[in-house]
């Protein structure tokens, strides 16, 4: 079967009917036609669709040795730094069709998933048949160019360093039982995005070290199974219109929480089960965070473009290049910009086989990278709005200008480079990128894309060897 075109992915979803709730209500009828999920669902048809066209298809998909049917490149194993190089122009070009803005694409867990199966070897030790079911898993999903959701997050009930649940009172998800043909879950996590509108729910362990293996299990299940409901926030495609809305009406993504009532998952379908050992090195002893990071910080780079893109626009626009500080901000952004594109490249061409024969990107650009974005993202968004001043306030809707009221719009709201009309759509942009709910979900997401930045930032303390810079002063010392 090999790739799939938009079409098909919308009609896939709208047949499951999974258990979705939103604003008090579950979801009936085509999900694709709700309000909250039509634009991103539409958006993400683009996407398939982007990876069917036959002009770039040498980027965008890769022939499969088993069946010769064109995979998706999210889901190629790079073996060569050649094939890392062509999956960053397979993200980003999926990326610049929403400018970056849509931080759960399919590549994101097609990658995912791609980077697991690689070294599936490390769940050896539990049962070779869970490896048997990861890498048969993957291939299927291949085939099938599944689309994911997953979560990785615990709820957030008491976050003291040694609260332990009371097992008479289930929050976060764990194995209640096991039976010969699988497991079945109860309880809850965060943070699925694009909840309810994928094929299937991948499930991995929490980051962090496990003390308790009913917590300790990896697997993936289709979206509608018994017993699994999708309870959605509120969404924020306030309007369809994509004049007054130009990214949340087409890129809210939804997050959810998700809900395990008794869920079967088939023995079939798991990847490590009661592991605490496995579920502790599935991120430490495999290419997870190489690849994964890769596939975000490709996407992150084509992010800042768009805001480049938006804040040059802004001040050519009403003309305000001439201000020293106004060329200041425009390079802080190119500073940051050109440093997350140094940080990427850096990994690329320092990548190195790993010990499951995946050429792994080095991993300190890359977290050199996803440190230093939790502080670069929100300063940008900031920049926005110090130029975009009352600007950003001062911004008719799209029936605004359908009415008589439009000559006194067309009078007071033109530009010294833009009509009314095109100056205040581009002032909607960076609302839309910098102020509102949208908006605001945006940065609080890439300020904690990865986790916790002060943890992030430990990591990077603890991993980072300086043995050799350390030894080198302390030689010059006594010369």
């Amino acid at each position: 079967m090999g790739i799939i075109s938009g079409k098909e992915y919308i009609d896939r979803i709208n047949k499951l009917h999974s258990d979705i709730w939103i604003d008090g209500e579950k979801v009936k009828g085509n999900i694709s036609e709700h309000p909250a999920f039509r634009g991103v669902m539409k958006s993400q048809a683009k996407l398939y669709d982007i990876q069917c066209d036959s002009s770039i298809q040498d980027i965008m998909t890769f022939t499969s040795s088993k069946t010769g049917n064109q995979i998706g490149t999210s889901y190629l194993e790079p073996k060569t730094k050649e094939d890392l190089e062509k999956r960053r122009l397979m993200i980003q070009t999926w990326a610049k069709s929403s400018l970056g803005m849509m931080g759960r694409s399919p590549d994101y867990m097609n990658t995912s998933l791609m980077a697991v199966s690689a070294a599936a070897d490390v769940f050896s030790s539990i049962d070779p048949e869970f490896v048997k079911n990861l890498r048969r898993f993957y291939e299927e999903a291949c085939e099938k160019d599944y689309s994911f959701t997953h979560t990785f997050i615990n709820p957030q009930t008491n976050r003291s360093v040694f609260h332990m649940e009371d097992d008479d009172n289930i929050i976060t998800a764990k194995i209640i039982d096991r039976k010969k043909d699988g497991i079945i879950i109860h309880g809850a996590r965060l943070l699925a995005t694009q909840g309810g509108i994928t094929d299937e729910l991948i499930v991995f362990p929490a980051g962090g070290n496990f003390y308790n293996k009913d917590y300790a299990f990896a697997f993936s299940i289709p979206s509608n199974t018994k017993g699994l409901t999708f309870l959605c926030r509120e969404s924020f495609a306030y309007r369809k219109s994509t004049f007054d809305h130009p990214l949340s009406s087409r890129f809210e993504e939804m997050d959810t929480i998700i809900v395990f009532n008794n869920v079967h998952v088939p023995r079939e379908r798991i990847f490590m089960s009661e592991s605490i050992d496995c579920a502790n090195k599935m991120y430490a002893e495999t290419s997870f965070y190489p690849l994964v990071l890769h596939q975000v910080i490709s996407r992150q780079v084509v992010k800042t473009e768009s805001l480049l893109g938006v804040a040059q626009a802004l001040v050519d626009t009403i003309k305000i290049g001439e201000y020293q500080h106004v060329q200041g901000k425009i390079s802080e952004i190119i500073v940051g910009l050109e440093s997350m594109k140094a940080l990427l490249l850096a990994s690329e061409t320092q990548a190195k086989m790993d010990k499951w024969g995946t050429m792994a990107p080095a991993i300190y650009p890359l977290y050199s990278a996803i440190n230093l974005y939790p502080h670069l993202y929100p300063r940008f968004t900031e920049i926005l709005q110090l130029l975009g001043a009352s600007g950003l306030v001062s911004i008719p809707t799209e029936r605004d200008f359908a009415s008589e009221k439009r000559v006194d719009l067309d009078q007071y709201l033109q530009a010294a480079n833009a009509n009314s009309l095109d100056r205040v759509k581009l002032f909607r942009l960076a609302w839309d990128l910098s102020m509102s709910a949208f908006g605001s979900r945006q940065t609080l997401y890439e300020r904690f894309f990865f986790g916790d930045p002060i943890r992030l930032a430990g990591d990077l303390y603890r991993g980072y060897d300086r043995t050799e810079l350390t030894n080198r002063v302390k030689e010059f010392l006594n010369n």
